[in-house]
């Protein structure tokens, strides 16, 4: 399993995040707590969004606690949304096209979890990708294969209904294909003005998934604490969505609801 952060707010230093708190998330890849392995190295991302249309990425295969240049960018790059992802890897090779966050036009997404048995279920998944997005499909994961599906379901006009029927689709593929294994979704998704944030499973055993309002009115969504205490962090609740808009309060929606309603 992954870890990973969200940040919404006014522009901050990504080191800010990224580097310098007790259990920032260059630590975290070394030593996750609520992760099965303690260990990602597998590779690591940012996506930030700035002045120009598009987000900015920067994605390395090397852990993240030894690439000399993640400091140096962190420290440099002021942004008022990002995400920051490092990768334990659930099957697909360490390699560029496959480190987190993965970007479509305006939208950036990263994602902790897996399709169980994805090699059994691959060919079906990807079919759901549409045509128009096929040839953005640089990598071999899951989570990169999940998100351009759910173009097919309408990403760009209702990210909450697209990505409960793309679970949904998924889920039923998994069935009919006879694999056991949970399909398990945790992950955030931007357009640059507002962050959706999801903790879902197919067997109520969602990766965690924590969010802080800061006095500033800032918005950090992590998968697990940025430091030592817990108490000014909430958990968002298994099966359950929330949406961050710029200068809005968050809203809480519960995901299973939304994926029976599209069953």
């Amino acid at each position: 399993m992954c870890r990973w952060i969200a940040y919404h707010g006014k522009p901050v230093f990504l080191e800010t995040l990224v580097a310098a708190p007790e259990r920032s998330l260059i630590a975290q890849s070394i030593h996750a707590r609520q992760a099965p392995s303690p260990t990602n190295g597998d590779g690591f991302g940012l996506g930030w969004y700035g002045e120009r249309d598009e987000p900015g990425l920067y994605r390395e295969v090397r852990p993240a606690w030894s690439d000399e240049n993640l400091r140096s960018i962190c420290s440099q790059v002021r942004s008022r949304l990002f995400f920051a992802h490092v990768r334990a890897s659930t099957g697909a090779s360490s390699a560029h096209a496959n480190c987190h966050p993965f970007v479509r036009d305006r939208r950036m997404f990263m994602h902790n979890g897996q399709i169980g048995n994805y090699a059994a279920v691959k060919r079906r998944v990807e079919a759901l990708i549409p045509d128009d997005c096929y040839g953005e499909r640089f990598g071999s994961t899951d989570s990169e294969a999940l998100f351009l599906a759910a173009f097919g379901a309408g990403l760009t006009d209702d990210p909450v209904a697209a990505m409960a029927m793309t679970l949904q689709r998924i889920a039923a593929i998994m069935t009919q294909s006879g694999v056991r294994e949970p399909l398990r979704f945790t992950s955030a998704l931007s357009d640059g003005q507002t962050i959706w944030a999801f903790r879902w499973a197919s067997d109520d055993q969602a990766p965690s998934l924590y969010y802080r309002r800061g006095d500033d009115g800032a918005l950090t969504i992590v998968s697990e604490p940025l430091d030592g205490e817990t108490g000014c962090w909430r958990e968002a609740p298994q099966g359950s969505v929330l949406i961050a808009r710029a200068g809005c309060d968050i809203e809480l929606r519960c995901m299973n609801s939304e994926i029976r309603r599209v069953a």
